[in-house]
């Protein structure tokens, strides 16, 4: 290679060098300010194992949903049992949140996204109440136009650190149980009344009904037969069978409406008793939304669990009740009408 063969190369490495800088800084200054926030973790330094608590704040009310010795409980709702597996749920998907999206937040901004006192206030505390870190969950985000957003499954949400009072992220996670709505937390699990042997069902303007059988596989008979009346099976089955298949849509406050606004005064009286040699008088109140306000007590070979949850007012979907719930007639055969 001759000098000038030498120095015309060298003139376009620099030429080249020169160039790949500018398009370096070109990019660099294409790239948005918050890049180095993106997919950075906001909470880096919570741990599982050092919560006890996490208290979730709304305009509407307060939820704490604190760690005991033998699980998680609901404060507000005299220490109901929570849903372990959904709490856990939780505080993982949290701590692994990552920013897609940073912003600079105004007060204009932070109301128009929920994340002044119109959002959700989540804080997670050691066992000596000591906040090891919270957040403001705010607007849902929606990567299509829905008609309902209230209804409507999320893309993610747009949250804000207290401590960064300055920023809003947006995540790509809808946190639907960042919410004071104790339906969200708690354990579903019901008490069931297994292998009826008796079930009367008296209702408070007068009237009712009562069935009973010798053993599981005989035949039910209603008590008071009149001439021509006959029980259907399939319905006195379905009647006793749904008491085996309860779960909870959700458990009252302590300290909410009296038994008179739930109609617990004048309740459904539902008494039942099993061929396990166990009673249960169970009050059936009035509806709030789809399911209904229920107390019961519960004697004699019972699990531990039952008699824990007779300290509640639960409320049990509609659905679940129905066949329970019906008039005598409905319970009889019916017959064909004569020409």
């Amino acid at each position: 290679m001759n000098a000038r063969v030498a120095g015309i190369l060298i003139v376009l490495l620099g030429v080249l060098g020169g160039a790949a800088l500018l398009y370096q800084h070109q990019e660099r200054t294409r790239r948005p300010d918050n890049a180095a926030a993106l997919g950075r973790t906001l909470f880096k330094d919570l741990k599982v194992a050092d919560i006890a608590a996490i208290k979730i704040v709304e305009a509407k009310g307060t939820l704490t949903v604190q760690r005991k010795d033998d699980g998680w409980v609901i404060a507000e709702r005299g220490d109901f049992p929570a849903d372990l597996a959904r709490v856990r749920e939780f505080v993982l998907k949290v701590i692994g949140l990552k920013v897609g999206q940073s912003e600079p937040l105004g007060e204009k901004d932070r109301s128009r996204l929920n994340l002044d006192d119109s959002g959700t206030r989540v804080a997670f505390l050691a066992a000596d109440g000591k906040e090891l870190g919270a957040l403001i969950v705010g607007r849902k985000y929606f990567k299509r136009e829905v008609e309902n957003p209230d209804r409507a499954i999320a893309d993610g949400r747009f949250v804000a650190l207290p401590a960064e009072a300055g920023t809003a992220y947006l995540i790509g996670d809808p946190l639907t149980q960042a919410t004071v709505k104790s339906a969200e937390w708690i354990d579903r699990t019901s008490f069931q009344v297994e292998k009826v042997k008796t079930l009367g069902v008296r209702f408070p303007g007068g009237g009712g009904w009562r069935i009973e059988r010798a053993a599981d596989n005989a035949d039910w008979k209603l008590a008071g037969a009149k001439p021509g009346e006959k029980l259907d099976i399939s319905r006195a089955n379905a009647a006793s069978y749904s008491l085996q298949l309860l779960e909870l849509a959700d458990v009252a406050a302590k300290d909410a409406a009296d038994a008179a606004l739930r109609g617990l005064d004048k309740p459904v009286l539902v008494n039942a008793t099993t061929l396990g040699r166990a009673a249960y008088a169970i009050k059936v109140g009035k509806l709030a939304g789809d399911s209904y306000y229920v107390s019961f007590t519960a004697s004699g070979e019972v699990k531990p669990q039952d008699k824990a949850l007779a300290a509640h007012v639960l409320l049990i979907p509609k659905s679940k009740l129905e066949d329970t719930l019906k008039k005598r007639g409905e319970l009889l055969e019916k017959t064909a009408k004569k020409k």
